[in-house]
């Protein structure tokens, strides 16, 4: 009959020592490709955010990004391993020279491994990141709503908004205010100059100011060049700010009301298709279309919590007195300062009074 198994003995005291305790180990924040698995500062891509179902809408994303993507950048080229090696002849006996030449090369193959468009997780639920290497984002994403504008065809199912990130910081005010000094020059440093808006969002972030950022934004495109403008009705740049987590997305967008915020799912839509507005507004003042015709009322879920915002006085940012406040303007609200003419509705519904 086989002993019993000796326990140990007991500590000092009486007491047992307890038993140990493994902690899971942390996850890389790298893939095997080298790319990163997470929304960090530093990258450039593209922002999505779809109803309920992110693995269809990544699906949809790769579908679609890979389509205009080679219409306009051409096919992924990927190395092979005989190319990769060609160059290794003629070994140097030299050990640092190899060294140096083997890290070289595993860093050669590691870009090579890189995808063109990459998904990470965002942070946010019903919201994807796509990563994108070697890509415009801004002039890619423009490039898609302007053709599914024109065409009236529509390509996605699940996929609400698609907007382009052109760059990412940390989202605390000091480090927001010192990134965007630079990331905006290219469209207001003078003598580059425009009318704007800045489009303000935040996910699971207790920590920003909303009205801050968007006076600090405010004053630096003011800074940058005194003749850009405010314009709410038709701006020639957006300045989107999307902050999701620790980290800020900012990106300078065109059209924005034109291609419907954004919107794959609203900007194939036709005029007839779009609901008409009421004949008056909840303020007395009649119900006005925006220049593209198109008023939006009932725009998706995901966007009635978002704000568009900018300063209330269109005088030049740089003179704006201190006390000026800050106008707001909920994107799903209709605007009264767009001009056009009111729908048919409303003017039968004058008639008939």
């Amino acid at each position: 009959m086989a002993a019993p198994a000796q326990q140990p003995p007991p500590l000092a005291g009486g007491k047992r020592k307890g038993k140990a305790q493994f902690l899971p180990a942390k996850r890389a924040r790298r893939c095997d490709a080298g790319g990163p698995r997470q929304l960090e500062p530093g990258l450039q891509g593209i922002l999505i955010t779809c109803n309920m179902n992110e693995r269809k809408c990544v699906e949809e994303a790769y579908s679609l990004l890979n389509e205009y993507g080679d219409d306009m950048y051409g096919p992924e080229k990927f190395m092979d391993k005989d190319q990769q090696a060609s160059g290794s002849e003629g070994e140097d006996d030299d050990v640092e020279a190899a060294l140096k030449k083997e890290v070289g090369d595993i860093k050669a193959s590691t870009e090579m491994r890189l995808r063109r468009f990459q998904s990470v997780e965002s942070g946010a639920n019903n919201v994807v990141f796509i990563r994108t290497l070697g890509i415009e984002p801004e002039k890619l994403v423009h490039h898609i709503l302007q053709d599914m504008y024109k065409t009236k065809k529509k390509k996605t199912r699940v996929i609400l908004r698609m907007l382009p990130i052109s760059g990412t910081c940390k989202a605390f005010l000091e480090d927001m205010k010192k990134y965007a000094e630079t990331f905006l020059e290219p469209w207001f440093k003078a003598p580059n100059k425009g009318t704007f808006q800045i489009v303000y969002k935040s996910r699971n972030n207790s920590h920003m100011n909303r009205e801050e950022v968007i006076k600090e934004l405010a004053g630096i495109v003011g800074s940058l060049n005194s003749e850009n403008k405010v314009d709410l009705t038709n701006p020639e740049y957006t300045v989107v700010v999307e902050i999701i987590k620790a980290v800020c997305c900012l990106s300078v967008v065109k059209d924005y009301m034109l291609f419907r915020k954004y919107n794959l799912q609203e900007v194939v839509k036709s005029a007839k298709d779009l609901p008409q507005p009421h004949s008056k507004l909840g303020n007395g003042k009649e119900a006005k279309l925006e220049p593209d015709g198109k008023l939006n009322q009932n725009d998706s879920t995901e966007e009635k919590n978002s704000q568009q915002v900018a300063p209330e006085s269109s005088e030049e940012l740089g003179q704006t007195k201190p006390g000026t406040e800050t106008q707001v303007v909920s994107e799903g609200e209709a605007q009264p300062e767009l001009e056009s003419h009111v729908s048919k509705r409303s003017k039968s519904n004058e008639n008939d009074l």
